[in-house]
């Protein structure tokens, strides 16, 4: 654990369908780095030869989990941003934190560098997207099913709890911008 003068990561968090990936696309459009926690295990995933599929992912993420620990993915993502800070990149965008582990390493690795923003949006907004989106569509069914496993299995819930800011993501795009800079310029990111 070391402090890194004038390095910034910021990272999103929220429920499926609440527009994190839309946040950090908005980030790496504007040129920043970004890490990306689900690509662990797809890398991994492309690696073996195998097609990318939620079966073969789960297979992969828990020989890993067995094998690593439970926090593999977390310690490669901070392997990943140590890179980039020897690198000379210091504002990075954290994409896919997720559990309550994952949230306390990143604490402690970077202490006063690491501000989570979590992504608010209505539930019956997070169904419609769902079910609309082009890429693994869920059924209003299958979001709530998912939002019950991710806060009960792997305390999803807790880092957009805690979050050091919130931006409301209700459909007007340019709003939901907006507020995202606003966080950006607050913290000198």
């Amino acid at each position: 654990m070391k402090h890194h003068e004038n390095v910034k990561i910021v990272a999103f968090v929220g429920l499926t369908g609440s527009g994190k990936s839309t946040a950090v696309e908005h980030l790496t459009e504007k040129g920043y780095p970004k890490v990306y926690f689900g690509g662990i295990v797809l890398d991994e995933v492309r690696r073996r030869g195998l097609e990318i599929k939620p079966e073969n992912e789960q297979t992969i993420r828990e020989e890993l989990r067995e094998k690593e620990g439970k926090d593999f993915i977390v310690r490669r993502i901070i392997g990943q941003i140590h890179e980039l800070v020897a690198a000379g990149q210091h504002r990075i965008v954290a994409d896919g934190l997720y559990t309550w582990t994952e949230y306390k390493a990143l604490k402690h690795e970077f202490p006063g560098e690491l501000t989570v923003v979590a992504a608010v949006t209505p539930k019956h907004l997070r169904k419609q997207r769902m079910a609309n989106r082009p890429v693994r569509p869920l059924t209003p069914e299958q979001v709530d099913q998912r939002d019950w496993a991710e806060i009960e299995n792997i305390e999803k819930g807790g880092p957009i709890a805690i979050a050091d800011y919130f931006v409301m993501n209700n459909g007007n795009l340019d709003h939901f911008y907006e507020q995202i800079d606003d966080v950006l310029e607050h913290i000198k990111f």
